[in-house]
């Protein structure tokens, strides 16, 4: 079994550097001319994709493979009253990104911003949620990179679970398969549990996220251990394992908040259950303090688990 551990979008290992610089519509409507927009629009994003380069090779260089890529990397990507034609102007920059993953062996993801909801009763979001997904496809397309997946909630409860669920499916099947099959989907920590979240993957055939920390806080009184084969079973088919989400309470056990880092003793606890079920998984760290949190859990997880063995710096073996 082989655990790899990724982050977040932030690498706090790196002092001013950031891949989510933004342009608002508001700032954008005060520029004067379609050229100012442009250029604006054009810097912005060019500082975004050059950081992205930077954080890149920084995970490279301390052999993080696994690794969430920012939803804000091209500011109004895909609001309808700009439409920048960005993929043509970084057409060489997405594919040299592209070639830096897959030459390195990387695992990238996205996670589409919450307020893209399949299920939404409004027409509208459901729209405006399947021209943001398509920034997603586009950008794994641009890239190369045709094991890019993007992680999304179930979404609304509006009318009851049981019409929501069916609301999903339905909209989920009118979706192009472009965006249908780069879609994963993960549990949540108010609303639709783990189990609720794996009979949907189950029906739409798509692959499941477990959270652990929403499981916790959000789980009918269902056993992890019990799930879990079934959960892992969604991947069966799929080129890269089973992902998993993990973060602390930042007070209290059903806190939803996240902690700044990852409390070890938990985690290792959770990687004991998984053991026996022998299969490798990547883990995205959810914690405040990003990679710092990650190296923070690798030294930990080392000083109570020595028999561990260690492949690099972030990936172990048991």
């Amino acid at each position: 079994m082989k655990v790899r551990l990724g982050y977040v979008a932030i690498a706090l290992g790196l002092p001013n550097v950031t891949s989510s610089s933004n342009v608002t519509y508001t700032y954008y409507k005060k520029l004067t001319t379609k050229e100012k927009r442009i250029n604006r629009l054009k810097k912005v994003s060019y500082s975004n994709v050059t950081d992205l380069r930077k954080i890149l090779e920084y995970n490279i260089k301390n052999n993080i493979h696994f690794y969430r890529i920012t939803s804000a990397l091209i500011p109004l990507a895909t609001h309808p009253d700009v439409n920048w034609d960005y993929r043509k102007i970084f057409s060489v920059d997405f594919k040299l990104l592209g070639d830096m993953i897959k030459d390195n062996d990387m695992r990238v993801d996205t996670h589409p911003d919450q307020f893209n909801v399949i299920n939404s009763v409004n027409d509208k979001v459901v729209e405006n949620t399947r021209r943001n997904l398509w920034f997603h496809v586009n950008l794994f397309n641009d890239m190369k990179y045709s094991l890019g997946k993007m992680v999304l909630h179930i979404g609304s409860a509006a009318g009851g679970k049981e019409k929501a669920l069916k609301r999903f499916e339905d909209n989920f099947k009118s979706y192009p398969n472009e965006i249908t099959s780069k879609l994963i989907l993960e549990n949540d920590d108010k609303t639709f549990t783990a189990k609720e979240t794996l009979k949907l993957c189950k029906t739409l055939g798509v692959p499941m996220v477990l959270d652990v920390h929403h499981h916790i806080c959000n789980n009918d009184g269902n056993n992890i251990k019990n799930i879990l084969p079934e959960i892992f079973s969604t991947w069966n088919g799929e080129v890269l394992p089973p992902k998993l989400h993990f973060s602390s309470p930042k007070n209290g056990t059903k806190d939803r908040k996240h902690a700044d880092f990852i409390d070890a003793d938990h985690f290792i606890e959770f990687i004991e259950t998984c053991k026996s079920f022998n299969r490798d998984i990547d883990i995205m760290i959810e914690a405040k303090k990003k990679d710092l949190a990650l190296f923070d859990l690798v030294n930990s997880i080392k000083n109570l688990r020595k028999d561990w063995k260690w492949i690099d710096s972030s990936t172990f073996e048991l």
